[in-house]
């Protein structure tokens, strides 16, 4: 018996759709989403000041170099021109982080322990421009200039208007260690355009730990009030090793410590 055409092709329809059902995978359940923990991520604390540490008097010996490489909080050096490990300590202070500023000897009232070359208020203009400039050579790496001793100095407009022009000829600002009440820096350098900061605290007046923490406490006071604060300690050990110590313990609080450079203004 023949088939006709029209139930052959009923025929193949009816192959192929066997075929594809048996070709078909087998659809799979849906995929229930895996819940992930989500860990509480720490909120950082609030800034509750910035606050800037100054250590003074670099130069003279490379006794405290290692324990000043045990802080990690940023420290701003002010290093002594032309002493036996000026460019020495200005180059290693910079390779472990600090920025460089040049502590400038300056004629104080009391006339005794003067470095040489001591910029006084006898000199002639042309002088103390050239004492400015062979110590910012000694001292190369320098973002700022500050005054090293120099009450008598920052007394005297003349002299004092002199180094705030060397410092704003080189780009670089001027920091007031702030010696004597009356300091005419302050007022120059806003007269001049020159970026400038002064101390707020001496930290090691009295060289003992429990002294030192006062002080920073104060600093402190200072920084929550107005934002920030300056202080000045020394090339010490004792001095070293009491901010090894406690400004961790600040940075903890919520204290955050910057460099010099980032509050003259």
């Amino acid at each position: 018996m023949k088939i006709s055409a029209f139930k052959w092709a009923g025929i193949f329809l009816l192959i192929f759709g066997f075929i594809a059902i048996i070709l078909t995978p087998l659809s799979k359940p849906p995929v229930k989403p895996v819940k992930v923990k989500k860990e509480r991520l720490q909120k950082p604390l609030a800034v509750k000041g910035k606050i800037v540490i100054v250590i003074d008097d670099w130069g003279y010996h490379l006794n405290n170099l290692k324990t000043l490489s045990q802080i990690k909080q940023p420290l701003t050096c002010a290093v002594l021109p032309n002493l036996k490990y000026s460019k020495t300590l200005a180059r290693e202070l910079s390779a472990r982080g600090c920025e460089i500023i040049l502590h400038l000897p300056m004629e104080p009232k009391e006339k005794y322990n003067l470095e040489d070359n001591t910029l006084t208020t006898g000199m002639t203009d042309e002088a103390i421009r050239q004492i400015i400039q062979d110590d910012l050579s000694s001292v190369a790496l320098a973002k700022g200039v500050s005054n090293h001793m120099g009450s008598q100095v920052s007394l005297d407009k003349r002299v004092a208007a002199l180094v705030l022009e060397m410092v704003k000829s080189k780009g670089l600002y001027f920091f007031d260690s702030f010696v004597i009440q009356g300091s005419v820096f302050g007022d120059l350098a806003g007269q001049k355009g020159v970026r400038f900061a002064k101390r707020d605290i001496f930290l090691d007046n009295q060289k003992s730990f429990e002294h030192i923490r006062g002080q920073l406490l104060q600093l402190q006071k200072i920084a929550a009030k107005r934002g920030y604060a300056i202080g000045i300690g020394h090339d010490r050990e004792d001095t070293l090793l009491a901010l090894k110590k406690i400004l961790p313990e600040m940075e903890k609080e919520g204290y955050k410590f910057i460099y010099l450079s980032q509050v003259a203004r």
